[in-house]
């Protein structure tokens, strides 16, 4: 079992460039990929969507690709043609006003629109995705460790609140235990109070059975109790379970209402409150996970 929060970073090189690669993610209810790459990776979008979609399942991730060159990938080119006009009309300028004897600097001619061109050079970036794939690569290994690392803490406290569940859920087959019998006392004696001897046995029989009937636990007990062993399983399991998870917490937390519905006592309505405050923190864990 992973969690969902993790940072994961990776370096690689070729000698004629570098690329490191950086990875964040957390918490979200579907795969949401933001990635940010330099304008000449673009074609290397698709490949490394690919990359992530394969290791990650779910969470909001951010990758942040950057490239350095070793060597500039600008090249100058000159035009001696056009420094060549420059020259020749900046001569016929100086012999009109008689001042040939200046010298001309080369520096003013080089500095001339169009005498020296700057040009990027062409990259291959598809040549370039085995140093992308590496270092992508190395961040996804870090990212993987950070995640399973947290996700082994993680399922250690969800283990402990299945637990506590279970405690409640004992605690409340143990406060209904005789529970028909004790319906049938307390309903003999309100009838008593009301009737005195004109008690119909019979009568008081059948009311008792539907109250007790109404107020019997024994379904969402054994619910509760499956609920409980899936979710021990899931988190045992190697896959990512997230989604499962949130589903089984939210039937725990259905039959749990419904016994806090059916309580008709004290102490069960006291365990059904602590049982639903350990469902939310449940809720809360079970989101971290992938």
């Amino acid at each position: 079992m992973n969690s969902m929060t993790g940072y994961g970073r990776g370096e690689a090189t070729n000698g004629e460039i570098g690329v490191v690669v950086e990875i964040k993610t957390v918490n979200n209810r579907f795969r949401d990929v933001n990635l940010r790459v330099p304008r000449e990776y673009l074609v290397l979008e698709p490949r490394v969507q690919k990359s992530l979609k394969d290791a990650i399942h779910r969470g909001r991730i951010d990758v942040y690709i950057n490239r350095t060159a070793v060597e500039s990938g600008q090249t100058v080119r000159p035009d001696p043609v056009l420094a060549e006009h420059y020259l020749r009309a900046a001569t016929a300028v100086a012999q009109r006003l008689q001042r040939l004897d200046e010298p001309l600097p080369l520096t003013w001619l080089l500095a001339q629109p169009g005498v020296l061109t700057t040009t990027e050079r062409e990259r291959d970036a598809l040549s370039e995705w085995d140093v992308v794939s590496t270092a992508l690569d190395a961040a996804l290994a870090e990212l993987a460790d950070m995640r399973a690392a947290e996700g082994r803490a993680l399922g250690a406290e969800l283990h402990g609140l299945v637990d506590g569940l279970m405690a409640g859920r004992a605690a409340v087959v143990a406060a209904s235990a005789d529970l028909a019998e004790r319906l049938q006392q307390r309903l003999a004696e309100r009838m008593r109070k009301l009737l005195g001897d004109r008690i119909d046995p019979f009568r008081l029989a059948q009311e008792a059975a539907i109250l007790a009937d109404k107020a019997d636990i024994t379904e969402e007990i054994a619910r509760l109790s499956s609920h409980c062993e899936q979710l021990r399983s899931a988190l045992d399991a190697a896959e990512p379970v997230g989604r499962r998870l949130e589903f089984l917490v939210q039937e725990l937390h259905r039959e749990v209402n419904t016994i806090g519905s059916k309580a008709a006592e004290h102490a069960v309505a006291a365990q059904v409150v602590e049982m639903k405050s350990v469902i939310e923190r449940l809720r809360e864990q079970a989101a971290n996970v992938e």
